[in-house]
């Protein structure tokens, strides 16, 4: 498998090997789906709570007496069958973070890469030079890349992370992630895979070895 090797200023300088360890595994489409599902369900909140009868506001004096009165039988103003009552069955807070398997986590991450790297959607810059916090150099990078307005992942390693993460933070469909950070669900949810600098492929054999 191989990928087009690109020059910062978005000249193709030629192509570069990827490691098939890495880029040419099985992809799984139940080992990616069970991942992602577990990533998605640990970013989850967990917070939506409503209010039950015995929490919403009201008085506990039945509105009308049982019988005689030719309307349907009341206990109490706070019922969820009334307006403004409490909420029967509502959500309440609760944790949903799963456990992911470490192996499970590296099998869905070369899964994933591969699949960009099917689809020719992972670009190597040669390097990636950014002295100080500039929004332009990194909307110039994308611009020579001609992937600006696509859903975008910026793998960073090394000194100057700090400066590239500050230039491109502010740019919509622009994620920039630390090689060690990356998992299954940023490749899937990104189009286009850029690692900044030709080094990094070596080292994401690291990253993805079990």
């Amino acid at each position: 498998m191989k990928a087009k090797l690109y020059q910062q200023n978005g000249t193709v300088k030629g192509e570069i090997d990827l490691p098939d360890a890495v880029f040419a595994a099985e992809v799984s489409e139940y080992v990616l789906h069970q991942v992602i599902t577990s990533y998605q369900a640990n970013l989850r909140q967990g917070t939506a709570k409503t209010k039950t009868r015995a929490e919403v506001s009201g008085s506990g004096k039945k509105p009308w007496k049982q019988k005689g009165t030719g309307r349907a039988r009341a206990g109490s103003n706070k019922s969820p069958l009334w307006v403004r009552g409490g909420k029967a069955f509502g959500p309440v807070p609760r944790d949903y973070y799963t456990v992911i398997p470490r192996k499970l986590k590296k099998l869905a991450l070369a899964g994933a890469l591969t699949s960009r790297a099917k689809d020719e959607k992972i670009m190597v810059l040669e390097a990636l030079e950014c002295t100080e916090p500039k929004t332009k150099v990194i909307n110039g990078i994308l611009g020579a890349l001609q992937v600006n307005g696509k859903k975008n992942l910026l793998i960073v390693d090394g000194d100057g992370v700090k400066n590239v993460y500050l230039s491109g933070r502010n740019i919509k469909n622009l994620d920039i992630k630390p090689l060690a950070e990356i998992n299954a669900l940023d490749i899937i949810g990104s189009e286009n895979i850029i690692f900044g600098g030709e080094t990094l492929i070596g080292k994401v054999q690291e990253v993805v070895a079990l």
